[in-house]
């Protein structure tokens, strides 16, 4: 039944609603995959077999017994390990959480496995959603299926790769500044951030209260939309989420994939999301798929929006900031690690042992950076100026979206970069993320999904299309109608392009 494993998600669905395969079945052929080459990808932090297969066996009973069920119900899904699970541990990258058992589902989670998706395992990402490598794990760095000496983005590589890497159809995943599409470019997959307040942030371990939000990963649009109509939607439990009445995004990614649906499509190419020091491979394949979009019946729209060069900074203030007020409830008191000073001492030295020990490099570093720039006589210089700079990216947003339906972009300025290369200098990692920043200080909608591969490196690169607030099926019809000139052009989709990863298993060195 490996061949399981090859399915898209909607065909993993069509295959078990007819019979010709079971739940249990797929379930087991998707754990043996990730026995088979997580060895050498590390997507995964957990695997729950046990629980795996005996909810993939009920939702085999409740179809054998006639029940309907939801149209993803019995396939397999991956969990970013920042949603906290009854299941499995919930550690989000970090070793102060280690085995760290939460005692309810994130709201994302929980409507999953409402609606029948079998929750396989927890993956690896940057320490608290702090990165855009993944290398920033307190559990070691997770490798990208297509090469693996190069990183496969982050926040959330761990749910990318399990993606491209056939271990999963289906992942979750959070975005604070990029982590689900930046990811998704660098793996070949798509991935999408929501609206914010579109998809309940209850249980998700809080990294930028205002920035992050809950989204899919998968190797299609389809698959994406359809993992999307599961989890949104509004939640009491989350004083941030939108009672709003959302389409199906499904069905705008079908009515995208017909014929024609680029024909009139209005497209901005924002100037200063044409960042300094875009990979010449990225800017080939960028300029190839605009081409092909004018073609196909679009029009091209170039926007000024100068703002949009200072959201990087703007970030790198709001971020932290918000980071070390979330972060200050790891205080070795109420859960998580505990680090006792030898010889004893007082509840303060207990703290700052355990935050020692507990937290890495990249916490401490925002840890730090906010805490200074929420201080006495700071606050109004660092913090309140970038959340006015903030405001005013949502205006330009707001005056770009007057002239067109969708803003396009490279997703990220490079192709997966080599592991360790940028050790020690974290600027890098953060400018990479750039072009994907501005959408989540706008809390505006982004999707990423593949356009091709560089020629001097044969490694993925994204697309990012961003369109207004509550607008994320415009994003799904828009991506299906690329995603479909994009495979006529190739021949084949551009997930079976993918490396097998033959003879991967064993730890790569």
């Amino acid at each position: 039944m490996s061949d399981l494993t090859r399915l898209t998600a909607a065909e993993l669905a069509a295959t078990l609603a007819s019979g010709d395969a079971s739940s249990e079945e797929a379930t087991r052929a998707h754990l043996d995959r990730i026995a088979a080459v997580d060895g050498s990808v590390h997507a995964f932090l957990a695997t729950g077999e046990t629980s795996a297969l005996q909810a993939a066996r009920d939702i085999d009973a409740r179809r054998a017994a006639g029940e309907q069920l939801g149209e993803l119900a019995g396939v397999p899904l991956a969990i970013k390990d920042v949603l906290v699970t009854t299941d499995m541990p919930s550690t989000s990258g970090s070793k102060i959480l280690e085995g760290y058992r939460s005692p309810f589902d994130a709201t994302a989670v929980a409507k999953a496995r409402a609606a029948g998706l079998v929750a396989i395992g927890k993956t690896n990402m940057d320490e608290f959603a702090m990165g855009s490598s993944t290398e920033n794990s307190a559990y070691g760095p997770t490798r990208n299926p297509w090469n693996f000496d190069r990183i496969p983005g982050g926040s959330g590589g761990g749910s990318a790769a399990a993606v491209a890497a056939f271990e999963s159809p289906l992942a979750l995943g959070s975005d604070t500044g990029g982590s689900i599409r930046q990811p998704a470019a660098m793996t070949g997959s798509v991935g999408l951030k929501p609206t914010y307040g579109g998809v309940s942030r209850y249980g998700a371990i809080a990294l930028a209260s205002s920035l992050d939000q809950i989204g899919p990963c998968a190797r299609t649009v389809l698959d994406t939309a359809m993992l999307h109509d599961v989890i949104a939607g509004h939640d009491a439990h989350d004083s941030t989420s939108l009672d709003f009445a959302w389409p199906s995004m499904a069905a705008a990614a079908r009515e995208g994939a017909r014929d024609g649906s680029l024909t009139g499509l209005r497209v901005g190419v924002v100037k200063q999301l044409m960042v300094d020091g875009v990979q010449a491979g990225v800017k080939q394949r960028f300029a190839e798929a605009i081409d092909l979009l004018t073609a196909q019946g679009a029009e091209i729209v170039e926007i000024d929006a100068p703002h949009l060069e200072y959201a990087v900074a703007a970030y790198y203030l709001i971020l932290p900031a918000e980071a070390s007020s979330n972060l200050a409830k790891y205080d070795s008191v109420r859960f998580g690690l505990r680090v006792s000073p030898e010889g004893g001492g007082t509840v303060e030295d207990v703290m700052s042992a355990t935050r020692a020990a507990g937290f890495g490099a990249e916490a401490k570093r925002r840890i730090i950076l906010g805490t200074y720039a929420l201080s006495a006589g700071y606050y109004d210089a660092y913090y309140g100026s970038a959340q006015k700079v903030r405001t005013l990216i949502q205006r330009e947003f707001a005056r770009a979206f007057e002239q067109v339906d969708v803003i396009a972009s490279p997703t990220a300025p490079t192709t997966a970069w080599a592991l360790g290369e940028h050790a020690g200098d974290p600027l890098q990692d953060y400018l990479n993320d750039a072009t994907t920043i501005p959408a989540n200080l706008a809390g505006i909608p982004g999707l990423s999904l593949p356009i091709g591969t560089a020629p001097e490196d044969g490694l993925p690169v994204g697309l990012q299309l961003l369109a207004p607030a509550f607008q994320d099926a415009q994003l799904y019809r828009s991506g299906a109608a690329i995603e479909q000139v994009i495979q006529d052009r190739d021949g084949t989709p551009f997930w079976a392009q993918a490396p097998l990863l033959a003879g991967a298993g064993k730890a790569a060195s």
